[in-house]
Parts: structure tokens; sequence; C-alpha cells
């Protein structure tokens, strides 16, 4: 071979291998990097190239009817680090410069750590050099997310300092389980919506609409560029009193306490609009607590017992059958009606003998309700039932929660008809005028109750009114009417006549009030244990009692149902007594008097100014030209703490100076002033009673330890 020819291959030779010899470490290197450095580059691209990004909406608040804040979505976050950001030689070094100070503010701001820990842990992350590092294992606050911000280095833009979050929308509910069940729940993870109540039925105006981002560099720098900006949630004005929710649930959760009750339902409505200003589902937990688990208010479907007696007598009044003083000779309290024994609740007391129609409602007589109704409808049942329906008592309310169920007042039309439903018997129809052989949920009995003391008008029970973005009505639901007139004007008199008398003079007395007239009736079922009758394995009862108040102007309607697993049972004194409670601290509420009636030539009225946040309490005192020094306090968008005395002619305002190393003095003030200056001195608050603050766990003056609990008891 010639020797030049030699030289040339042998140099193609030593380049063909050193071309393999790089393939293979190229090949290697691919495979090295799509398998053992996978998830790191996948990070990078995550973090820096970015295509189509969804960016969720903020959803749409829920506000009571009375402006406050039920149900609102707030930020939280998870904190990460990447040790490789802004140079790694450069940022490596500003860390470790200053590692002692974030681990310390670390642990002052999440004291469950020590300092020691903070450190070992962002050590850990720096020899992975970890581009995507969490640093916090809890979802944090949005003030504790500020806070970290503040920290050295941690406060650098996420390509200098490192430091990155996730953001989460969390539901909040500022009034806890109020309502809880009216407002509905959202699964954890936002994104799959809402499960139940209000926040399910409005879910397509709450969410809002996704936005669209994609990361882009530009000028060196990585930077979000908005596609499509998300649109955020209308917010939904509820009906809801919270007040009234208020008071309605303690007086109901009382007595279903002192009874060893299973469950219980209370709902309070405007008479003329419907509008359901408290709607409160309490059943019994495993520990012997009350917890709002289902909205039983719409969805549980119970035999209303002589609650339905009312209807079952309008029913006779509006054919003409009856008047008030038609007589019914009730006996003893027993009748036998086809083979089965009709009893009076006193019947073992010889029961009532002769009595009118007003006496037999006032006294809940099942004897008397029967008798009339089988006497005139006994050949014709079926027009009795058509009455009924006249009435709209079983008109479906299609109110838009999931589970709601509808009633069942069925004739011998409907059970022909109805696969499954209990043949018609002669027994069917005196059984069903009292309230058996029927099922309602209870909003249906208090709608039934509203229209007759709205006039005879039924309108349906509204939960929303409106619905408002950025503080602007978008749209208004307007009451709507289901049955414009539900009976003759006779016979809306006489009934309501009646129903007056059934508080004041019969069985629901207790139900009645001393400031007040109250009409409605009472109810009191054996439930029925299915297939097994009515006595299988116990006796329970639902007691209940429907009315409206003030008799001579009605402004409210109410419906107190209680299931008792035991007797004695009484309408009148287990749920008519919870009514009353109910209704008077509601009419106490909405009785306004005109103080300038009460005020004479020399009286100054200066009001009581509680300590905290004297700031607002000096703006509203010079807005009301109240004598006093509030002139001197300095306008500012910052709480001004201080303490304010009065008297009867002079408003003082002075302020305070808070020293953020010691325990403040909260003694005297509002809850809001007192939580907000607490918590932000990072304590944790817990809350007892109603009221001013009139007692603090910690002593004011004592060396403040961030991540304590303090409790603070209030006071009227």
């Amino acid at each position: 071979m010639i020797p030049g020819i030699k030289n040339i291959s042998l140099r193609y030779t030593f380049i063909v291998v050193i071309m393999l010899i790089l393939a293979v470490l190229i090949i290697v290197k691919a495979g090295f990097i799509m398998f053992a450095e996978r998830q790191y580059w996948k990070d990078v691209a995550d973090r820096f190239v970015k295509e189509n990004v969804t960016v969720p909406p903020t959803r749409g608040n829920i506000i009571s009817s009375d402006g406050k804040l039920m149900a609102s979505s707030l930020p939280e976050y998870k904190i990460y680090m990447d040790f490789r950001a802004g140079g790694y030689q450069k940022s490596d070094t500003l860390l470790m410069n200053h590692l002692t100070e974030i681990a310390e503010g670390l642990h002052e701001i999440f004291p469950d750590k020590s300092a020691q820990e903070f450190r070992k842990h962002i050590l850990r992350g720096r020899r992975q050099k970890s581009r995507h590092y969490l640093l916090y294992p809890k979802r944090i606050s949005y003030i504790e997310y500020k806070q970290v911000k503040q920290l050295p280095v941690l406060c650098l833009s996420p390509n200098q300092g490192g430091l990155h979050e996730e953001k989460f929308n969390q539901r909040k509910k500022p009034f806890g389980s109020l309502a809880m069940r009216t407002l509905g729940d959202m699964f954890p993870d936002m994104a799959q919506g809402a499960k139940n109540g209000l926040e399910l039925t409005y879910d397509s105006i709450l969410r809002g609409k996704d936005g669209i981002t994609h990361r882009q560099k530009v000028m060196n720098k990585y930077l979000n560029i908005v596609d499509q900006p998300p649109v955020d949630g209308c917010d939904i004005i509820t009906t809801i009193d919270v007040d009234m929710q208020d008071i309605a649930e303690k007086a109901l959760v009382d007595q279903l306490t002192n009874l060893e009750a299973l469950s219980g339902v209370a709902i309070v409505m405007d008479v003329k609009t419907g509008e359901v200003k408290a709607n409160v589902n309490m059943t019994r937990g495993n520990d012997g607590h009350y917890y709002e688990m289902r909205n039983n208010a719409v969805s549980n479907l119970m035999e209303p017992g002589s609650t339905f007696k009312t209807a079952s007598i309008m029913v006779a009044l509006e054919d003409k059958y009856i008047t008030p003083d038609y007589v019914v000779d009730t006996g003893n309290g027993m009748v036998k009606m086809y083979g089965s024994w009709m009893k009076d609740w006193n019947w073992h007391r010889g029961g009532y003998g002769a009595i009118d129609v007003t006496r037999i409602l006032e006294v809940s007589s099942n004897v008397g309700v029967s008798t009339i109704i089988d006497k005139f409808y006994k050949n014709n049942p079926q027009k009795f039932v058509d009455g009924l329906k006249r009435m709209s008592i079983d008109t479906p309310l299609h109110l838009g929660f999931v589970g709601e169920a509808s009633p069942r007042v069925w004739g011998p039309k409907e059970r022909d008809s109805i696969k499954g439903a209990m043949p018609w018997s002669r027994t069917s129809l005196p059984w069903m005028s009292i309230g058996y052989e029927t099922m309602f949920p209870p909003i249906y009995i208090l709608n039934f109750y509203n229209a007759i003391a709205n006039d005879g008008v039924m309108v349906k029970p509204k939960f929303v009114k409106a619905i408002a973005k950025d503080g602007e009505i978008l749209q208004e639901f307007p009451t709507e009417v289901i049955n414009p007139k539900i009976c003759s004007d006779t016979t809306l008199t006489m009934i309501r006549t009646i129903l007056r008398k059934v508080v004041s003079q019969g069985l629901a007395k207790p139900a009645g009030s001393t400031q007040f007239q109250v009409s409605g009736k009472t109810g009191t079922a054996q439930i029925s244990q299915g297939t097994a009758g009515y006595r299988a394995g116990g006796v329970s009862y639902q007691v209940s009692f429907c009315g409206y108040f003030p008799s001579e102007a009605p402004k409210y309607s109410c419906i107190i149902s209680i299931l008792i697993p035991h007797g004695p049972a009484s309408g009148g004194l287990q749920a008519g007594s919870v009514f009353s409670r109910i209704a008077e601290r509601i009419y106490a509420k909405h009785l306004y008097r005109n103080l300038a009636q009460a005020k004479d030539s020399t009286a100054v009225f200066v009001p009581k100014v509680k300590d905290g946040d004297i700031g607002e309490a000096a703006y509203v005192l010079r807005a009301l030209n109240i004598p006093g020094n509030s002139g001197t306090v300095p306008a500012s968008n910052e709480p001004v703490w201080g303490e304010a005395t009065s008297t009867p002619q002079y408003a003082n305002l002075k302020t305070t100076k808070q020293n953020n190393k010691l325990v403040p003095n909260v003694v005297g003030m509002g809850a809001k002033d007192a939580l907000f200056l607490l918590e932000s001195n990072g304590l944790k608050v817990h809350l007892s009673g109603m009221g001013k603050v009139s007692k603090q766990s910690i002593p004011a003056g004592t060396i403040l330890r961030k991540g304590q609990t303090i409790t603070l008891a209030l006071k009227n």
C-alpha cells in the first residue's frame, strides 16, 4: 500500500472511532437525561416554558341579605425554593450569608418548626441543588406569605432569590357552620366544583371563566404573558339574614339537646316576598352534638301529622260543607273507622264530646277532623284530594337543591297510575285527613301556611335575591307567584280566625307571646317504620308547629319540626316553645322606635364607644357631630389603637402606643378589633361569648410568643 494512502486510512479510522465514541456518549447522556434527570428537566421546562396555562378565576362570594360575607374564596400558598436561581455561585453566597436570619424568620412565622429544623431543611435542598424544593409542608395564608417575602434573600424576585409559590383558592365560611347546608360545600380541590347547596345550584354563576397565559423569554427575562385574562365569578346575594339564622339555630339546638332529639328543622320566611330568612337543619352526631349534615328542610319527606288538618278543614270550608260553628260529636275520643280505631290524644280521659270546628282545631281532635272528611267525601274521595291540589299544597317548588323532594298527595286516581303506590283503601281518607298517608318536606307545609298569612297568595320560597359583580347588581330575582288565590276570602277569614284561637286558647299556647298575636297549628305524628308499621322497634315522633306572626299584619312565617325517638310527644310544648323564642327575638330585632320622641330639649345622646381602632370611632363621632375630642385623632388608612371613655355629654378618645413584643391589652375592645390586633401580632385567638372583650387568658404586658393561643371572653 502506498504510504500516503495508509496514513489517510488511519486518520479516517481514528475519526470514525472518535465519532463512534461521541455517539455512544451522546446516547448515554440522552438516556441519563431521559431517565435519571427526567423530573429535573421537567421541572425546569414547567418553570420556564409554559404554553396555554390555565389561570383559574376567583370564585364569587355568597353574601347574606344584610350584607355579611357568608362564603368567600381566599388565597393559600405552597412555597418553594430554587437553589440555582440568579447564578448559582452568587445566589448561594447570598443564601449562606443570611441563612441564620432566614431560618429564625421562618421559625417566627411558623412556630411549629424550630429555626434549627429550618436551617437543616434548607441546607438539604441546597445540597440537592433543587429547583423546586418545598420550603414548608403546609399551605400558608396570604398574610404568612407576605411575611415570608419580607425575609432576606426571599424578598428578591424569583429569578434572583429563588422563592416561588403555588397559589390555591380555598373556600372559607366566616360564620362557620351557620346555614352550612343551605350554602353548600366545595370539593377540597375547588377545580372539581361544588357538592351541594347554593354553591352547586349557582355554580355556573359563582365559578367564573378560566384565563390562559404562557411563559415567554423577553429581554433575558421570563415573563408570564396573559393571552386571555380570567373572568372572576359573580357574587350571589342570598335571602338569609345572619342574625335570624343565628337566633333560629340557637333556639332549635337548645331544644334538641333537652329532648335528646334525632334531628330538627327551623325555617323562617318573609310572608310577602317568600324570602327564606333562616334555614336550620340539625342532625345529632355520634358524639351527641348537633351538626348541619343535610338540607332536611327541602329533602326530608315526612308525614306532616296535625299541621295538615288545617288544609283538610279548609277544603270542607271551601266546599261549603261546614262552617266554624259546625258541631261534631267526638264522643269519648275513640271511634272505629272501617275496622281501625281513630283516637284523640285525650281518649283515656274521656275525650271532648260535642265540639265545633274551631274547637276541633284548637284541641287538634283526630276524631273531629276525620269524621268531617269521611262524612262528606267518603263516596268521592278524589274530590277531597282535588280540593287539596287546588290550594297548590303539593305543587313542586323546584328550588334547585340537589336531593330536593316533592310532596306526595295521592288519591285513588293517582295511586292507580303510580307504580308501587300503596293501594287506596277505606281507611285512607280519614287517616289522610289528619296528616298520614301523605308525605311532605317541611318547607312545603310552611309555604302553605305562608299563603294563608299572605291573604291567600302562595309565593315561591326564595333563597337568592340578586346576582352582583363588583358591588353592582346585575340581576334581581323577583317574587314568583305560584297560586294567586288558594281559596276564597270567606274561607281565608274563617281559617285565620281559627288559627289565632289555636294559639290563644288551644294546645298551641306555648307558641304564643305576650308581645304580639301568633297564629298557627301544632303537629304530632308517629313515624312509620315502613312495612313494619308504626310500632316496630319502638315509637318515634315528629313534633311540629307551623304558623306566622304577628297575626294582625303577618310579617314572618315559621315552621319548627323535631324528630324525637321517644314519648311523651307534644307539638305545642316541644316545637311551639321553640317557635315562640324565635318569634319574640326576631320581633324584638325589628321593633324600631323613633328615638326623637324620647329625647327632650336638654338631653344629649352620646353612644358607648369601645376601645380598639379609635380612628374609625372618631370618624363616626365626627360625622354624627357628637361632642368630644374626635377631631384630635388623625385620619389614617392604618388602625389607630387607643381607649375610649364617654359620658352622656362627651366622648373622649385617647391613643395608646402598641409594643409588638408584648401581649396587647384588648379588654374593652370589640371582637373584630381584638381579633385583628392579636392575629397581626402572631397569636391564635379563640372567642367565647358575645359583645366586647371582658377577659383575656394571657395578661396584657406578657412577653409575646408567636403561635400561642389566647382565649377572649366576650360579654355584652
